[in-house]
């Protein structure tokens, strides 16, 4: 039998895998508009998480967080940011820029750091800022190799980054909230949908083998998020960083392996640095991590003696 944090390591590497191999999947979608992808993408989340909170017998909490003006309102602005994540980032498969979306995924960690320190005023070690630095550095070089700012990733860092956030600040779990989020997008994906068919399109796919594909984003959304969720309640944070990598890398092989996207000096550069300052962040994480670990053990050793 695996041990607690055993089982969270095997269910938080299955989840990542889920997220980093999700662009071959939308990949096989790419005939059908960003937005209606978006669209079905919510609903049939929405329908997934309904029938798991109501085997459950939990979705009266979704009414209940969003019963609160101050739940609702935050609810409202992560749905939007989510929204806007999940729509650029299967748009970013669609033409080509899974690459760009992985740097993305990269750099959000260190976005996540700064916004930390400006919102909660969270203190960043030297290492921290220096893998700032190096992060800003190598989005700074890439700019100016290819002429181009790479905003796709940037907005899909800023957007998670701020998404993650909100999160924090509500009181219910993830499988509620993003309940709740869908059902609040929801209208706005039917509106979508009812606008294709109206405009001469399908809102259903075309055929029955694209149609399943679409009811399929559901699980594939909803999967990896439950699974991140058992993750998180058995593995320290420093560990789901560290694991969390594991997206992002399976990406970029799709992209530069699989899809054959360009990948030339400048991105060799830029990837170089962006490895460089993970690698200071979460070496700065581990250390961070193993000093509190002493401190509670001192701690507990100090009140047993006592």
């Amino acid at each position: 039998m695996l041990s607690d944090p055993a089982k969270g390591v095997v269910a938080m590497i299955a989840a990542c895998m889920m997220w980093g191999l999700s662009s071959l999947y939308y990949k096989l979608l790419s005939d059908v508009p960003a937005l209606d992808v978006l669209s079905h993408r919510m609903i049939w989340s929405l329908i997934f998480f309904g029938v798991v909170l109501a085997v459950q017998r939990r979705l009266t909490e979704v009414i209940r967080v969003l019963n609160t003006r101050r739940s609702f309102l935050r609810l409202a602005l992560a749905a939007l940011m989510i929204g806007a994540n999940w729509g650029l980032f299967i748009w970013a498969i669609q033409i080509g820029q899974i690459t760009q979306s992985s740097l993305g995924y990269y750099i959000f960690p260190l976005v996540a750091v700064v916004i930390g320190r400006v919102v909660f005023g969270e203190q960043l070690s030297n290492m921290q800022w220096l893998a700032v630095g190096l992060a800003a550095a190598a989005v700074a070089l890439l700019t100016a190799g290819l002429g181009v700012l790479p905003w796709i990733a940037l907005t899909l860092a800023v957007t998670f980054g701020i998404y993650g956030l909100l999160k924090k600040q509500l009181a219910a779990g993830p499988v509620v909230s993003v309940t709740a989020e869908a059902l609040l997008l929801a209208p706005i994906a039917v509106t979508i949908l009812l606008q294709t068919h109206h405009n001469g399109g399908t809102a259903l796919g075309g055929d029955l083998k694209t149609f399943l594909l679409l009811m399929m984003s559901g699980p594939i959304t909803a999967v990896p998020l439950i699974l991140f969720s058992y993750a998180a309640r058995r593995l320290n944070m420093t560990t789901v960083g560290l694991l969390q990598y594991l997206n992002p890398t399976l990406q970029f092989g799709c992209a530069v392996v699989i899809f054959a996207e360009p990948f030339g000096r400048w991105h060799g550069l830029a990837f170089g640095m962006i490895w460089a300052a993970l690698a200071l962040y979460s070496g700065a994480a581990l250390r961070q991590d193993r000093a509190r670990r002493r401190a509670a053990r001192a701690a507990a050793v100090s009140g047993t003696v006592v």
